[in-house]
């Protein structure tokens, strides 16, 4: 099993960035049980919510005290808990932080959020494409003259959010190992978003980087680091950023044009780019991959979700694997000892109630009695 067996956590279940953090947890090892609401149904087939995998899930009334007491028994036993409601809400109902760290001191109580637990925005709703646009990233990406562009929801919800809450958990899970006290981890998606943004902070002070969307050398403003169309309609992508490589790309490209030599002549850009576009389009993309790929151009075909698992990196790198017939991303990062691996498909919510709340420690009369009551 992976380098986090033995760690029990509680998720309490949430859309996005919650369940991708209890992903990343579950795939790492972690014996998860996540709290969904009773009858609740979610909108696609189980094995389909790939966010779910991994983890058990049991039905339970939390407006009913005895739904709260069974969450707190479970909290009792965990190491960690994540939840990723508004702030106050877990409060309200009985499970906030205090309550649950005066039964559990060594608990590690995982917080998800948009715009943090405090702070004049606080309540607002929101989802990804927001909190991006508060920490100047969605400002960022996009053409020239053209609206800034969403990237997906990978910077906010997963990479700033669910990423961010399961990396300040293992902190805090590591830092309980030596203190023997939990705390709190507020992790929000526009904190994460910021921190994601660092090294491009640091070189717009330094008046490297500019606000002008497309004009940096990250962001399609350069000739080098860009995708192209090919002859076929297809894509490529280069990123020849250093000058090595950038020769290699001249090279491989057949550009011998002398004033290409001078690689950081922003006032050149357009020029240089319109010519390696023209070029790009004589040849389809497998003749580029052909001339290109594996070499230090820094080159890679722009790949469908259809095309992607089928690369021979991808396969001979097990990236993506088939879980009762459904293709997904593989478990990541990997380790040379303890293995990560999918511990089972996505369950349907509250498909497990009983097993799971036998596994820890309720016995059948009080599931008997809970089911009587309509809580379970």
């Amino acid at each position: 099993m992976g380098p986090l067996e033995g760690v029990k956590v509680v998720e309490v279940g949430g859309i996005g960035p919650g369940p991708f953090c209890g992903m990343m947890l579950s795939d790492m090892g972690a014996n998860i049980i996540r709290i969904d609401r009773k009858g609740h149904r979610g909108r696609v087939e189980a094995k389909y919510d790939i966010l779910h995998r991994g983890r058990r899930s049991i039905g339970l009334d939390l407006k009913k005290p005895e739904g709260i007491e069974v969450a707190l028994r479970l909290i009792e036993q965990a190491d960690a808990l994540q939840e990723g409601f508004r702030p106050g809400v877990m409060e309200k109902m009985g499970l906030g932080p205090d309550v649950c760290m005066k039964r559990n001191p060594k608990l590690v109580y995982g917080r998800m959020t948009g715009w943090g637990q405090e702070g004049p925005i606080s309540q607002a709703a929101g989802h990804d494409i927001n909190y991006i646009a508060l920490t100047g990233a969605l400002y960022s990406i996009g053409r020239a003259g053209q609206n800034p562009v969403p990237p997906l929801n990978l910077v906010g919800d997963f990479g700033g959010g669910g990423m961010l809450l399961a990396f300040g958990i293992v902190c805090a899970l590591f830092e309980a190992q030596k203190s023997g006290k939990g705390q709190v981890v507020d992790a929000a998606m526009v904190d994460g978003s910021a921190i994601l943004m660092a090294m491009f902070y640091g070189q717009r002070a330094s008046g490297f980087w500019t606000d002008q969307r497309a004009s940096n050398f990250l962001d399609t403003g350069s000739h080098f680091y860009d995708t192209y169309e090919t002859a076929d309609g297809k894509w490529i992508s280069v990123g020849s950023i250093e000058p090595q490589f950038y020769a290699l790309l001249l090279k491989h490209a057949g550009i011998d044009d002398p004033e290409f030599q001078v690689q950081d002549n922003r006032t050149k850009w357009p020029k240089f780019k319109k010519k390696v576009a023209e070029i790009f389009k004589t040849k389809t993309r497998d003749e580029w991959c052909d001339i290109m790929e594996g070499t230090d151009v820094c080159f890679g075909p722009v790949l469908s979700m259809e095309e992607a698992p089928k690369h021979p990196q991808n396969v001979f790198r097990k990236t993506f694997v088939e879980v009762e017939g459904v293709l997904q991303p593989a478990p990541a990062p990997r380790f040379n000892r303890t293995k990560p691996e999918i511990q089972g498909p996505p369950l349907m919510q509250g498909e497990h109630t009983e097993a799971a709340l036998a596994d820890w420690g309720f016995t059948q009369d009080e599931i008997e009695k809970l089911k009587a009551g309509d809580v379970i």
